[in-house]
């Protein structure tokens, strides 16, 4: 099934050995407005739902970036609190229904992420990427700060390796890196060679106990009960930042280079 939305895009198949595929698409490096991420949370509830799907392998479109994060033209048209709160709280919808999937999501990062796409490849419960796949945080940047995602990426990496993505905002880190730090599981030096592992993982686990997967899941993220509420009142956080004269300035500043 495919869902088109402003230019973006939200898919999924779900193939004969219950492995569901989801993948999200935007044309400026899979930047995510808020619709986008509406609905790539809805997709990943839905698909976790169908007890069809054994597991879950979440993508994004092309063979560039991976995801570049918010959307800057949403992101300046911000204009009141609320509709801050509301489109920040887009990448916390997506976190929090990886959380809450009962099946296990494997991520497949093909290029560098960057902010939301940090997060994501965050809250994914294994997560492949290629020699290419560069992280970024650099909301400190542009006058906001990693609020939303900051949760997730700080239960996978751990807060000293957190902390430096968003204090050395305007640096990347590499793949290599990310590995050492626990965000990927392992690095391949061709997409290709990374779809081969992923066939062979996702196979695997179509053909593991569906309860053992979900208990084990639970397991995995305890202590993450509070994140309805917390990652919500971080999206305010940033919202909030996001009216500020001086993010206004910065975004804008960013925007032209």
């Amino acid at each position: 099934m495919s869902t088109i939305i402003e230019q973006g895009s939200v898919e999924y198949t779900i193939n004969s050995e219950g492995i569901g595929t989801i993948t999200f698409g935007h044309p400026m490096s899979n930047s995510l407005p808020g619709k986008i991420l509406q609905k790539l949370a809805d997709t990943i509830t839905h698909l976790g739902e169908k007890d069809s799907v054994k597991v879950i392998v979440l993508q994004s479109d092309g063979k560039k970036a991976f995801c570049a994060g918010a959307s800057f033209d949403e992101l300046i048209s911000i204009t009141d609190l609320e509709v801050g709160k509301k489109f920040f709280s887009g990448f916390a919808k997506v976190i929090n229904a990886c959380r809450k999937c009962p099946k296990f999501i494997i991520g497949r990062v093909q290029g560098k992420a960057v902010g939301g796409g940090v997060g994501i490849a965050s809250a994914v419960d294994y997560c492949l990427a290629v020699d290419a796949a560069s992280v970024k945080l650099s909301e400190l940047a542009v006058g906001i700060g990693p609020f939303v995602v900051g949760p997730a990426v700080e239960r996978k990496i751990g807060l000293s390796a957190m902390s430096e993505l968003a204090i050395n905002a305007t640096e990347w880190r590499s793949a290599s890196w990310a590995k050492s730090k626990g965000l990927y599981v392992d690095i391949f030096d061709t997409a290709e060679e990374m779809d081969t592992e992923i066939a062979r993982l996702s196979n695997q686990l179509s053909k593991s106990n569906p309860e053992a997967m979900r208990m084990l899941k639970n397991v995995f993220w305890q202590g993450t009960e509070n994140w309805d509420t917390l990652l919500i009142e971080r999206a305010e956080m940033s919202g909030k930042l996001v009216l500020s004269d001086f993010t206004v300035e910065a975004i804008n500043s960013f925007k032209k280079k």
